[in-house]
């Protein structure tokens, strides 16, 4: 007699593991055949009898639930919310190449920061682009301890129960991992198993889905794991981040190894040693495309050597070793059938083109921007034309053109509005260019009076990227703006909310679309947002031309709050040092100092901010490390360097913790000159700054 063919409460305890492995092991079996392959061998009762059996044991030996369990794969417990993962390697996103030129460059560029000849060689690896969701898991002893989405690049939501029911996803890796591996890769729907869960969803009278990459991530996003569970999800391995131990040298060999591990790798990867040899292979997987089962919209290629990889380092958020190829936009015609102004954060007024829906790449289009009036007029279309889409780069809808003898004879001109459509009707103006002349973009000149403006300045503040509210989406936002009771005008008014509800008679759990549950969740949210990191809280001020990476920036040079405000209120009064000292910051322009001025020289912003900075307390920017001699040092590099090119320079003295800053300044600690350097170093010696020659970096600070 064998432990299966034992009642559950005759086993012992011995007995019990023995069979919770065998069952493990056997219904892995069956997932695999039935999910990968399609060609199940035993009948839905007999699978169903043998899972009952698994968690009959479980429940009755809670102590010899298996990491492996089939219980962990479907019907998990729901989640109230899902939790955050910082990733321990950020989960950066690729630069985009559109056609074979950029292709020559990035390679060409790639050969330069090298320092590599012409025609030299360079081994890339060729991979079909996934459109799915990217996801990254945490092996540790080569069990999954947690898995989490992309999100900002930085924190992502730990899906690691959804994840255990992706069956390609395996929860013990085989042969020897390293101690610490995680794996990242592309979870998807095929095109035959999301035609088959729309038809089920159409039978049993439920919404169907549009597209697949968009039904993966909603499955992989399911608050109840049994529910993704029950959709067929597959995953793609391509990646890493933490590794405790590199297993191979190459890009080619890690997926290698990812495979013996027991993940899927795309079996079209190629290896190639070319430009040429890059856009040859792109061809084919172009060709086919048609013809795969699943989803692709572009070709990634990246450099083979781990070690190159690492010289070549990363641009902002994007690696200079990898890029996307992607295919052309899919194209489609429909019906113009009128134009509406948006107003966006900063008064700018965006005509956006409602549509006829029309699918184009598997997503139906209703509406696509227009970008401003010179591209209305340039496009020549009229509303009630017949006119050409495509989804630009398969994200973004976007008006080609008009078909001309589809043109109704009561096609209708659009005229762009000379004042703003909020009720306020602030005429509308035209920004001058350097030259002096009139520029393309439009804006409502009543600034925060227009409440478009104030409510797109909300949404930003809350937004994934700035404050990050949860609960605080576009349509709370608009509800809060307009609402009499608990009026939201300004981001200090977002912190104030649970002590004003708390002193008015009509609760917010008592308004129409709230309760008590959903209103102390939003409050509990926005305490725990009372706290922010410095880059965070410059961003979220929604001041033009400040981006993510520009914040970062103005919080690594300042450093603390106080030092950043009282800098930027100098800025705006005029203060010439203080405006020199903020463009000696690497990638900060007049725009950006101009932008944070006009910002700050107005009133009502002013008071905006300090009513914000009175309820949160801002976290100091990281201090650079202090392992080497030129950590938190303010770094210039000026004239021709022989060793490295500027952009290796630059992030080799950043990986030492040192600053590196475009121009001289009072801040300036230390100047490497290479032949030719003229004004920069003439300035350093002015300003009494240390200047070493290439050599002298290279023997103090590097070998």
């Amino acid at each position: 007699m064998t432990t299966a063919d034992i009642p559950v409460d005759d086993l012992t305890e011995a007995q019990a593991a023995d069979e919770l492995k065998r069952l493990a092991e056997e219904i892995a079996e069956h997932d695999r055949r039935y999910h990968t392959e399609d060609a199940p061998t035993i009948s839905d009762a007999e699978y169903d009898a043998l899972r009952r059996r698994n968690l009959a044991i479980e429940q009755l030996f809670p102590a010899l639930v298996r990491p492996d369990s089939p219980s962990a794969r479907v019907g998990a417990p729901v989640s109230e919310k899902f939790e955050k993962i910082r990733h321990k390697v950020p989960m950066l996103s690729l630069d985009n190449a559109f056609n074979d030129g950029d292709v020559v460059d990035f390679v060409g560029r790639i050969r330069r920061y090298l320092k590599l000849d012409a025609d030299a060689p360079i081994a890339m690896t060729a991979e079909p682009k996934i459109d799915g969701l990217s996801l990254s898991l945490r092996y540790e002893n080569g069990r999954l301890v947690s898995a989490a989405t992309r999100g900002d690049g930085q924190v992502g939501e730990n899906v690691t129960a959804n994840a255990r029911a992706v069956t390609d996803i395996p929860n013990v890796l085989d042969g020897d991992p390293p101690g610490i591996l995680e794996v990242r890769g592309e979870v998807y729907m095929t095109h035959r198993d999301f035609l088959a869960l729309n038809e089920r969803q159409a039978k049993e009278g439920k919404p169907t889905y549009v597209n697949p990459r968009n039904t993966a991530a909603g499955s992989l996003r399911q608050l109840d794991a049994s529910i993704t569970a029950q959709r067929p999800l597959k995953f793609f391995a391509y990646a890493w981040g933490e590794v405790s131990e590199l297993p191979a040298d190459t890009q080619f060999e890690m997926v290698e190894k990812l495979q013996a591990f027991g993940f899927k790798t795309n079996d079209m990867t190629r290896l190639c040693e070319s430009a040429d040899e890059l856009i040859a292979h792109y061809r084919r997987i172009e060709e086919g495309r048609g013809g795969l089962p699943y989803d692709i919209d572009g070709v990634v290629y990246k450099v083979n050597d781990l070690a190159l990889q690492q010289r070549l380092g990363f641009i902002s958020r994007t690696p200079r070793w990898a890029i996307a190829h992607k295919f052309p936009a899919e194209k489609a015609t429909t019906i113009l059938r009128g134009i509406d102004i948006q107003v966006g954060r900063t008064g700018a007024l965006t005509p956006v083109a409602r549509l006829e829906p029309v699918t184009v790449g598997g997503v139906v289009v209703t509406n696509a921007t227009l970008h401003n009036a010179e591209e209305i007029e340039r496009l020549g279309v009229k509303i009630g034309d017949t006119v050409t889409v495509q989804r630009a780069g398969d994200v973004i809808p976007q008006i080609l053109g008009y078909v001309e003898d589809k043109r109704p004879d009561d096609a209708v001109e659009f005229e762009f509005p000379q004042v703003c459509p909020c009720h306020l009707k602030t005429p509308v103006v035209r920004e001058g260019t350097a030259a002096g002349s009139e520029g393309v973009v439009r804006r409502c000149s009543g600034e925060f009076a227009c409440p478009f403006q104030r409510i797109e300045h909300l949404r930003h503040f809350v937004s994934r990227k700035a404050f990050d509210i949860d609960g605080l989406g576009e349509k709370q936002i608009e509800f809060f703006f307009h609402d009499e009771d608990l009026p939201v005008k300004s981001p200090a008014d977002i912190f104030t909310l649970k002590e004003r509800d708390e002193a008015n008679l009509k609760k917010l759990k008592a308004k129409e679309g709230w309760g008590a549950q959903s209103a102390a969740k939003l409050f509990d949210a926005i305490e725990a947002r009372r706290e922010m990191p410095l880059d965070r809280m410059i961003y979220g001020l929604g001041i033009r031309h400040v981006g993510e990476q520009t914040a970062k920036t103005l919080a690594r040079g300042y450093g603390s709050w106080s030092e950043f405000y009282d800098a930027a209120l100098a800025v705006a009064g005029g203060d010439l040092q203080a405006r020199e000292e903020m463009d000696a910051l690497d990638d900060v322009g007049d725009a950006v100092i101009d932008a944070v001025a006009t910002y700050l020289a107005e009133a009502h912003n002013r008071e905006l901010v300090d009513a914000l900075a009175a309820q949160v307390r801002v976290v100091d920017a990281e201090k650079p490390a202090a392992n080497s001699p030129v950590s938190g040092k303010t770094i210039v590099f000026t004239g021709a360097l022989e060793r490295m090119s500027r952009d290796e320079a630059k992030a080799m003295a950043e990986r030492l913790g040192a600053k590196v800053a475009g121009s001289v300044s009072k801040k300036t600690d230390l100047v490497v000159a290479g032949p030719g350097a003229g004004s920069k170093l003439k300035k350093a010696g002015e300003l009494g700054i240390e200047v070493i020659d290439e050599a002298t970096w290279f023997d103090r600070y590097i070998d």
